[in-house]
């Protein structure tokens, strides 16, 4: 693979458990008192119903089906996971309720804020650090950690149940950084650990840009980056799939919702473009890829 562009061309997208003392001298219940309920356990649907996601972050959910791509991937109560570049943390929302109140642990792998040429980073990371401090009750105990071109480990070597990589290959391709997330993944899982893939899905049979400069990436093309890094093709699915996308936007994948461009990426929005078109397409089609690391 090509070795990518400057890390500064890469795109930044940008439950707790009450104690009960003991009372002295309290009066014994009736015979008759009715035992107090139970808190049922937290589950991904109450997770993604929560009321700490905004309905912008909700509205979303017809498209990327977090509930169900999550159980496809198999998340469990109690798992480690590990989520790559969360951004603002449309996914955290859900992930870190769910593994805080279920006794489970979150990495989040962030942006590297020490590099020179990319002075946006550490502000995108502080605002995700501010929104997980500002509602410890809800999110836990997220460890925040950073991925990038010379960061470390993102999490302890074999700890992992669960990885992430959700729509972000497209980044790292274009930063150079794909074969070392990889990498990395494979690192930080348990054997027989999970990585789970959600990315936009390029028109099979077309020649691959080894930088995906529109976005796109072929499905093939994802299962052999993966393979070449050690990890076992476990499923494929088609819930994130949109058959309307037609994959030739102006803009790339960002001509269509949620970003909505109207002119290439760095310049000012030209007046007047129509996104009928683009919205009535909805967001992208994307593939959902299972991946295991061999026991």
């Amino acid at each position: 693979m090509g070795p990518g562009l400057r890390w500064s061309r890469r795109g930044l997208l940008a439950g707790a458990a009450a104690l009960s003392l003991a009372g002295c001298g309290r009066k014994a219940a009736k015979p008759d008192a009715k035992p107090a309920a139970k808190a049922e356990p937290m589950t991904l649907k109450a997770a993604a119903g929560g009321d700490w996601r905004t309905p912008a972050d909700k509205a979303r959910d017809v498209w990327r089906h977090p509930v169900e791509s999550l159980e496809f991937w198999g998340l469990k109560p109690g798992q480690t996971v590990v989520e790559f570049w969360p951004g603002s943390g449309w996914y955290t929302d859900i992930l870190a309720p769910y593994l805080a109140a279920t006794g489970g642990k979150l990495y989040a792998a962030s942006l590297q804020t020490d590099l020179p040429d990319d002075p946006s980073a550490k502000a995108a990371v502080e605002a995700y650090q501010r929104k997980l401090a500002d509602h410890k009750k809800v999110y836990g105990e997220v460890v925040v950690t950073a991925f990038g071109p010379t960061s470390g480990p993102v999490a302890p070597a074999g700890s992992a149940d669960l990885v992430l990589f959700l729509r972000n290959l497209h980044n790292w391709m274009a930063a150079g950084l794909a074969e070392k997330a990889f990498r990395e993944a494979l690192a930080v899982l348990k054997p027989g650990g999970v990585l789970g893939v959600e990315e936009h899905r390029g028109e099979p049979g077309r020649v691959q840009d080894v930088l995906a400069a529109d976005g796109y990436v072929q499905q093939a093309y994802v299962i052999e980056m993966a393979k070449e890094a050690g990890f076992v093709l476990a499923g494929e699915s088609e819930i994130n799939a949109n058959p309307k996308d037609t994959k030739d936007h102006p803009f790339g994948v960002w001509t269509l919702p949620p970003t909505r461009l109207s002119a290439p990426r760095g310049e000012p929005a030209e007046p007047g473009f129509d996104h009928a078109k683009y919205d009535a397409i909805g967001e992208s089609d994307r593939m959902t890829l299972k991946f295991v690391k061999p026991k």
